[in-house]
């Protein structure tokens, strides 16, 4: 299992402003090691309670919170990450536990035993979460993401770009998933990750393109179709 606290900014940015900022920051932060030309896939299905708690308590800006999901970088992975993000104010708190391909599946039909057979303490808590508050799979959202990274302050820096999604089908091992746009394709997603303080150079990259601050997440724009979310 890994663990990861830091804090979290979020800003929508143009495609414009995300190629200058993509240059700029390939001359002073390392490139993650997964990105191609265009960076890389992600995949994630998210789930959430029979009355949408989750998404509820994201509308209503409660302070403290959580989301589940599944997460693959690849279809054709052997395995998926299943992950709990909560929230407390700027902090997040991440954590991850890879799981075979095989267990991943059964939690996409909503059997979650398969939990029980991992030695991690944070499988035995997720099982009994997603049970007692019935968890079940809700939406799957795609996208491109570029990352940049420095070693000061656990600093990431990711554009999210190309965002689709889908509601009908869960299966995020299938590459040919029926997704639709949640974005203006003009649109991309800048997340600012750090622990501690900020440094000034990435301030001033901030400072110095149009940025909008962005207080919704891919998942809570995801849910369009049920929730008519639109950005």
């Amino acid at each position: 299992m890994n663990t990861v606290i830091r804090n979290e900014i979020k800003y929508l940015v143009n495609i414009l402003e995300y190629k200058k900022s993509k240059n700029y920051l390939e001359k002073i932060l390392t490139s993650d090691e997964h990105n191609g030309i265009d960076g890389y896939k992600v995949r994630s299905l998210y789930f959430d309670t029979l009355d949408d708690r989750d998404f509820l308590e994201k509308e209503d800006g409660v302070e403290i919170r959580r989301k589940i999901r599944l997460r693959v970088y690849n279809p054709d992975d052997d395995f998926a990450m299943l992950e709990m993000k909560q929230k407390e104010g700027n902090y997040q708190r991440k954590r991850s536990l890879r799981i075979k391909r095989e267990d991943a599946m059964k939690l996409i039909k909503g059997d979650y035993t398969p939990l029980l057979s991992y030695d991690e303490p944070f499988a035995k808590e997720m099982y009994s979460y997603m049970k007692i508050n019935c968890y079940l799979p809700k939406v799957v959202v795609e996208y491109d993401r570029t990352a940049f990274v420095a070693k000061e302050n656990n600093i990431r820096i990711t554009f999210d770009h190309n965002v689709v999604s889908t509601e009908s089908s869960f299966n995020i091992f299938d590459k040919n998933l029926p997704m639709n746009p949640v974005m203006n394709p003009a649109n991309v997603i800048l997340e600012v990750k750090y622990n501690g303080f900020l440094l000034s150079y990435i301030k001033d990259l901030v400072k110095n393109i149009s940025t909008i601050s962005l207080s919704v997440s891919k998942y809570y724009l995801s849910r369009n179709i049920s929730h008519k979310v639109i950005l």
